[in-house]
């Protein structure tokens, strides 16, 4: 954080706090977080969700009230850990245990879980030719979320025509 000249009082610790909110320890660096739900056989963008960069993926989904109609099967990534005990249809990535290794068959679940999941990778990739995506966001940040959705409905309305 840079400050300036003149005043360091209670403004200068009010910034400090709150920027707080927005630090992630994961990347050491102050961020907003994005998720996006993506119907896999359209590759459409059903839902976005946004949150400060200390949220975990797992609370953020949460808090964004989706709920997984019964029968439905989720491709998620490792940090939604626990969602096939919620929902029961969920697939996600074995980790690796703390000191050891994966078997064989776990290395091949895993392989074939990534061929499946770049579908909704490329998506991902699509919408980070927006450098605003890709790159450090320099605008207000209460405005992310709206930005965020204009170009996700960008793309959903590149993929209708």
């Amino acid at each position: 954080m840079v400050g300036g000249g003149g005043r360091h009082g209670n403004a200068h610790r009010a910034a400090q706090k709150k920027q707080r909110r927005f630090y992630s320890g994961k990347k050491k660096r102050h961020t907003l977080k994005s998720q996006i739900l993506v119907d896999y056989p359209s590759r459409s963008i059903i839902c976005t969700a946004f949150a400060k960069g200390r949220t975990h993926d797992w609370k953020l989904l949460l808090e964004s009230g989706v709920s997984f109609p019964k029968g439905l099967w989720i491709l998620a990534d490792s940090g939604y850990q626990g969602l096939q005990d919620i929902t029961g249809n969920a697939l996600i990535p074995k980790k690796k245990p703390k000191g050891g290794t994966l078997t064989e068959q776990e290395k091949r679940y895993n392989r074939m879980f990534a061929s499946i999941r770049v579908r909704v990778e490329n998506v991902l990739a699509w919408l980070k030719r927006f450098r605003i995506l890709a790159e450090r966001y320099r605008n207000r940040r209460r405005r992310f979320g709206l930005r965020f959705n204009l170009i996700a409905g960008l793309y959903n309305y590149e993929l209708q025509n």
